[in-house]
């Protein structure tokens, strides 16, 4: 089986999900799903891990994202972070490399497979769907096309 390299399973990853994002981020940003983080703070956020998960694996500085949660604001991330990957070395992303990092009040210390795999990516499609059903629950008409960008439905399909 051919082994696929963090860089591969990363950055072109975050890339187009981050794609994804931007059509998302509309409606209300500030709908939220019980006390968890408004849709537009989950997105950032998931912006964010896109950031924090590629530049610890390439063994660089994140940069940091400024701004509201708001459309204009995630957008403007989203614009951002896709211009830090696309300027990642894929040399750089080294299987070896050891990451330590806070997940909440945790530090860990993980192998960069480990930290991909079992942090980094679960987190960032954590927030990103969080965002995602806070809009759908409060009336974004968003579908699993919307998510993942490969999925069609006809006009009104409903599987219920």
């Amino acid at each position: 089986a051919k082994r696929v390299s963090l860089y591969a399973a990363s950055v072109p990853v975050f890339l187009h999900y981050l794609g994804q994002t931007r059509r998302m981020a509309r409606g209300d940003l500030t709908a939220q799903l019980g006390d968890a983080f408004p849709a537009g703070q989950q997105f950032a956020t998931a912006v964010g891990f896109s950031l924090r998960v590629s530049c610890a694996l390439a063994g660089q500085d994140v940069p940091l994202l400024q701004g509201a949660a708001d459309a204009a604001g995630i957008a403007a991330h989203i614009g951002m972070a896709e211009a830090s990957l696309r300027a990642l070395d894929p040399a750089d992303f080294r299987a070896d490399r050891m990451i330590t990092h806070q997940a909440g009040q945790a530090v860990l210390t993980q192998t960069a497979g480990d930290f991909l795999h079992l942090y980094g990516m679960p987190n960032f499609f954590f927030h990103l769907t969080m965002g995602y059903a806070a809009l759908r629950a409060s009336g974004v008409p968003l579908g699993k096309a919307d998510f993942d960008g490969f999925h069609a439905y006809a006009a009104g399909f409903r599987f219920s």
